[in-house]
């Protein structure tokens, strides 16, 4: 018997199902604003090699997954892009919006929720069929904006240094409702539920601190430390990353508040975004994207633009 070729034999038989898995995972994209050149960079990850460039209507601001599209927010032109994420193309572009400025995706993959920060309103897109559903007033300078995991509520930020947050009910989704509003023990910049539906985090757009809430009876649960305000969220699992762009920092958090990790990213680098265990953050002003791994080390940084607001991973 050739052990050799048995064994080699067997070991691709035992291998062939992880390959054939890995090779069915679709592989993740970033797509990154570039805010001052009138268009997406398509990153590849986890390498951050340039794949495409998308052009866009000028200043795409904000960008947001919903399902198998990115929402474009181009806040100076009231406008939304939706692009597909497969095609790299842009399928639909809105207007009627005054200034367009967060997106939060329902898990249907096919609704989304948009603040218009000028007209204080939260709109209700249909992102396949590319049209509005419906509107509801939430209170002056309306930006960022989370949807809990079940789909039936939002949280709306009125402004980049908010007195309050709003709560809105989205349970029927082309007539939202609000609900009431109530005042974080600072002034809030980021809201973001997390996966687990129990929690639920508010940043500062003024102090060095966070909050997590019970995202069940809105009662404060943690006042973990933070780094130079504004503050940005964005959830995996039990996992929390929190970037500070003054600061130039990506603090990894349990849910509950106990912080596991601290790692240097590029000064400028606000948003952040994960998928799959990767996250990412761009840099403002200086166009630099860093990718890194679910806990918290970084990955790689590229240069992409001139200046970059945002980012979101979708499935090529």
């Amino acid at each position: 018997m050739d052990r050799r070729g048995f064994l080699a034999a067997s070991a691709a038989f035992v291998l062939a199902p992880r390959a054939l898995a890995n090779a069915a995972r679709p592989q993740r994209i970033a797509l990154v604003t570039a805010d001052e050149e009138s268009r997406l960079v398509a990153l590849e990850l986890p390498s951050g090699r340039v794949r495409a460039h998308v052009p866009t209507l000028r200043f795409p601001r904000s960008i947001e997954q919903v399902g198998s599209v990115a929402v474009v927010a181009h806040s100076e032109i009231g406008a939304l892009s939706i692009v597909d994420g497969r095609t790299l193309a842009v399928k639909h572009v809105l207007h009627g919006f005054r200034e367009p400025r967060y997106t939060a995706a329902h898990p249907d993959g096919r609704h989304a929720f948009v603040t218009d920060a000028k007209l204080g309103e939260v709109v209700t897109i249909d992102v396949l069929a590319g049209r509005e559903l419906g509107r509801v007033a939430v209170g002056p300078l309306a930006r960022h904006v989370t949807l809990d995991p079940t789909g039936k509520t939002l949280w709306v930020a009125l402004g980049s240094k908010a007195a309050e947050v709003s709560v809105v009910d989205v349970t029927r989704i082309a007539r939202p409702r609000l609900v009431r509003r109530f005042s974080p023990p600072f002034l809030a910049h980021d809201v973001g539920f997390a996966p687990d539906g129990r929690h639920a985090w508010i940043s500062s757009g003024a102090t060095f601190e966070l909050a997590v809430y019970d995202a069940a009876t809105g009662r404060p649960l943690a006042r973990p430390p933070g780094d130079w305000p504004p503050q940005h969220l964005t959830f995996a699992g039990d996992l929390v990353y929190v970037t500070s762009g003054w600061s130039g920092t990506l603090r990894v958090h349990r849910v509950d508040g106990h912080e596991l990790n601290r790692t240097v990213v590029p000064v400028g680098s606000y948003n952040v975004q994960q998928a799959d265990g990767l996250v990412v953050t761009p840099s403002l002003g200086h166009g630099d994207v860093t990718v890194l791994d679910e806990r918290g080390r970084v990955l790689t940084t590229e240069k992409v633009a001139r200046s970059s607001h945002d980012a979101c991973l979708v499935a090529a």
